[in-house]
């Protein structure tokens, strides 16, 4: 379902939006394409940040495990 809002932007923005929306859609589909893809990237962020903590918290014990399996593999 869409709903109707009003937004104010400034001029440049707004020629931005129409020389990269190319005239095959409407503004209104344009600035929510934009928007969807920069929720999408902000979500991406925070799991990969979400990511990164835990594998940091269990840093230490990773890399004891790595070691152990190091020192029984065979020299060549």
């Amino acid at each position: 379902m869409k709903v109707k809002t009003s937004i104010t932007l400034s001029e440049d923005l707004m020629q931005s939006i129409d020389t990269f929306s190319g005239g095959q859609k409407n503004r209104s589909d344009f600035i929510e394409k934009a928007v969807r893809d920069y929720l999408e990237r902000q979500a991406r962020s925070k799991r990969d940040i979400d990511d990164l903590a835990i594998l940091n918290g269990k840093a230490s014990k990773l890399n004891k495990e790595a070691e152990d399996v190091l020192f029984y593999q065979a020299d060549l």
